[in-house]
Parts: structure tokens; C-alpha cells; sequence
């Protein structure tokens, strides 16, 4: 249905002093602090395979057989492209008798600002329902942020705490050490760093004083900050304001292909107007997925 006259009825007054509503700063690109630059994309879907290499070698005995290990690919991970769209029309008239600023001009703007913060929520979803059980974004089967994510040789991982805690320094410590501590799929110990902490604007004061103050906080000791000092979060924290867990935390490590980002169709836009009743259609349109290959690109906390 296009917006007509009827519903913008002040807009075609004199005397109005303003049109307000639209023009508020915005919290934007938020996404980019979780997820790299997106990769692009030329197909319907994409998909990513876990290959497993070879456990640690043993001991051979004299004049034994060497023993013999198989590399095999283990779970895939499927992203399925999603189309994002949305339009509105407008009377031939409106356009006509609007004595004010453009309102062609005024409704792109909404629209941009519509799938804009489109992009933002479905980027944050992939933490949001991080530990929702069954939702399974990637390909082990299990939630992302998880005390039991399935290894090849039949063991376990985790990549969140046993029991949720609040952000601490001492919370930040322990996931600290557990993330220094992750191992590939053959039990082997990889060299994953924490880089970033990405939080809800509850939590801005707490990650402040722990990542910025030299000293220890909440103690009379005169302890200096390991976490500071030790430069642990070389990113930083970052706020997002689509996260709906008001005390949940996560950190983003340097675990390559861990949280990913596909770009099929980058933002269109479209403009049409119609012969027969004079109404103009507008238009935006993308392509794109979020998800996640391997859960050692995150851990987290759903707090305490």
C-alpha cells in the first residue's frame, strides 16, 4: 500500500515547525566488532569442512611396525544465504503537496536505517542464541557456547565455564586460562588468544575498570592488573546494543574461521514509478548470512 495523503495530513499544512522522528543518531556497524569483514560469496549457500589431522605420534619399539593415523574430515558447517528486503510507495499526490523536505528523501533514510538495523540483529543472534540447546548454527551438533563440544578422538571441549559467572576480573582470568588451554580435535594444544571483549551496555562500567586501570580493582591490595598489564585483550571491549543477555560476556579469539560473515548480494537499491496511478516504488535489498565454523573463535559466559 503506497502512503497517501491521509497519512500525512500536518506535512501538507503551512505553519509546521518540524518533522521529527527519523533523525536520530544510530548505533551502527556494531556487527563488525564480532565478525571480520565479510567474505563474499557466489553461490546459494556455503559450506565449511573440519579437517583432523594426525594425534600425537608414539613411541615406535625396535623392529616394531610403524604405527599409522588417519586424517579424515569430520562436521561441516552450512550457511545458508538470506535475502533481506523491504519497500515502500508513495502516492503520486503526497509527493506532489508535501511542503516540507522531501519525502522520498526522508523515507529512504528510514528504510536504510530499517535494514541497517536488520543486519545488526542477525549478527548479534549468532551470541543471543549462542546458548539456546538446539540451536545449532555450526556443525558439531551442539550450541555454540558449550562444555561439550564433540572432539574426533570421542572426547569433549567446552568454551564457556562449567558454571556461569559474572564478569570479573577473576571470571576474565580463569577464561583466560581456559582459552589458552583449547585443543584441536586430536587433543593436540593450539595457540588461541583472546582478542576482544564484546559486551552489552550494562556491562561498559565493569569492562572499563578491569581492562583500564593499571592496579587491581575491588581489592585494597596493591596488586597491579595482570589482564591490563599483560595487554590480554589487545581489542579492546566493544558495546552491542542487540544483545538481549544484560550480564552475559564474550570474548572473541584469534581462532581462524571461527565467527563468519557471507556477503552474496551487497546493499541495492531501486526506483520505479508506476504509468497508470503515478505512484513511485522504492526499493533496498541484500544478501548475506552470520554463523560460525569453529567454536573456538568465542567463549562465554551467560553470567552469574
Amino acid at each position: 500500500m503506497a502512503v497517501n495523503r491521509a497519512q500525512i495530513v500536518k506535512e501538507l499544512e503551512p505553519g509546521l515547525n518540524a518533522v521529527f522522528g527519523e533523525e536520530y543518531n544510530r548505533y551502527e556497524m556494531e556487527h563488525t566488532y564480532i565478525f571480520d569483514s565479510p567474505e563474499k560469496s557466489n553461490r546459494a549457500f556455503e559450506e565449511e569442512v573440519l579437517f583432523t589431522g594426525f594425534e600425537g605420534a608414539p613411541t615406535k619399539a625396535e623392529g616394531a611396525s610403524v604405527t599409522y593415523d588417519e586424517a579424515r574430515e569430520s562436521y561441516v558447517s552450512r550457511y545458508n544465504m538470506e535475502t533481506i528486503a523491504l519497500a515502500f510507495a508513495l502516492t503520486e499526490e503526497s509527493l506532489e503537496d508535501n511542503l516540507y523536505e522531501s519525502l522520498s528523501m526522508r523515507l529512504s533514510k528510514s528504510l536504510a536505517r530499517s535494514m541497517a538495523h536488520t543486519k545488526q540483529v542477525k549478527a548479534a543472534n549468532v551470541l543471543n542464541n549462542g546458548f539456546t540447546g538446539g540451536v545449532t548454527q555450526g556443525g558439531d551438533g551442539v550450541a555454540l557456547f558449550s562444555t561439550a563440544h564433540p572432539l574426533v578422538d570421542g572426547s569433549s571441549a567446552s568454551n564457556k565455564p562449567a558454571t556461569d559467572v559474572d564478569l570479573s576480573e577473576a571470571a576474565l582470568e580463569d577464561a583466560l586460562i581456559a582459552i589458552s588451554n583449547f585443543v584441536d580435535d586430536r587433543g593436540i594444544p593450539i595457540a588461541v588468544q583472546a582478542r576482544k571483549l564484546c559486551l552489552p551496555p550494562e556491562l561498559i562500567f565493569i569492562a572499563q575498570r578491569i581492562l583500564q586501570s593499571p592496579y587491581r580493582v575491588d581489592t585494597s591490595n596493591n596488586d597491579i592488573n595482570a589482564i591490563y598489564s599483560l595487554n590480554m585483550f589487545p581489542g579492546g571491549y566493544g558495546i552491542n546494543h542487540r544483545l538481549s543477555d544484560s550480564d552475559a560476556w564474550y570474548i572473541i579469539t584469534d581462532a581462524p574461521d571461527g565467527l563468519k560473515h557471507f556477503e552474496r548480494v551487497a546493499m541495492k537499491t531501486a526506483m520505479e514509478g508506476d504509468f497508470e496511478t503515478g505512484n513511485v516504488r522504492y526499493k533496498a535489498r541484500e544478501r548475506y548470512v552470520f554463523g560460525w565454523s569453529d567454536w573456538r573463535g568465542a567463549y562465554a559466559s551467560e553470567g552469574g
